[in-house]
């Protein structure tokens, strides 16, 4: 009976020993999600979350201090686009992994993540099923997608508008970006204000965004138009 008791001991020691710590940086602008999402990964064993972000500067600071194993990913924060923010990432911290969290559910953006050289693309509204497993694939050099992404990816051609706009929605986003109003923009088309409003109303759904400021961000992060030059 000793002899088993012992035997059991040092199996239970070398299996925890054996499990490595997963080091995780965490960047989200929102202090409350990034409190429940601290409590979601260091309620998983071997998860450590070494320092939160609230901005894509602060992100990329606390990797080249740490070089975390993972780098969970807001895209949407305030500084630089976190989808240029990835491949920095990769070429100063190339054994970080990156695994996007994000409302984002164009097609368009889970490419342009995931070719840039992240390993993970979560939903926001699944993470609690989803990022823990995420993160550990991604930790261990393998990619996850979340399925109905995936799907609608495969589906989608490659030169698709960001956001799944269509052609007028992107004509529409860019006079927006560009300052038009709503009347300016309906006389420069043709069209009829209202019909100008429902176009913007789809627009604000398809992006999940609420302000004008979100949509010329948007504009100008997809290249929908160009940034003005410093020198006029």
């Amino acid at each position: 009976m000793l002899a088993t008791t012992r035997r059991d001991s040092v199996c239970r020691v070398t299996v925890s020993e054996s499990v490595a710590t997963i080091r995780i940086v965490l960047a989200d602008d929102h202090a409350v999600v990034r409190a429940g999402l601290r409590m979601l990964l260091e309620s998983e064993p071997g998860f450590e979350v070494l320092a939160e972000a609230g901005t894509t500067q602060d992100a990329a600071r606390y990797v080249r201090g740490h070089h975390p194993d993972v780098l969970v990913l807001d895209l949407n924060m305030p500084g630089e686009s976190g989808l240029d923010l990835i491949p920095r990432v990769r070429e100063e911290s190339p054994d970080t992994a990156i695994v996007v969290l994000t409302m984002q559910r164009d097609p368009g953006f889970a490419r342009q993540a995931l070719s840039s050289g992240a390993l993970g693309y979560v939903l926001k509204d699944a993470a609690d099923a989803e990022l823990v497993n995420a993160v550990r694939l991604a930790a261990s050099g393998q990619l996850y997608l979340n399925p109905q992404l995936g799907a609608r990816l495969a589906a989608a051609p490659e030169n698709a508008r960001p956001g799944d706009l269509t052609d007028r929605e992107a004509e529409i986003l860019k006079l927006i970006a560009l300052g038009h109003t709503n009347p300016e923009i309906a006389a420069q088309l043709y069209l009829s204000v209202r019909t100008i409003e429902a176009h913007r109303s789809h627009i604000h759904q398809k992006l999940n965004l609420a302000t004008r400021a979100e949509l010329v961000r948007f504009a100008l992060e997809n290249r929908l138009v160009e940034v003005p030059s410093s020198d006029h």
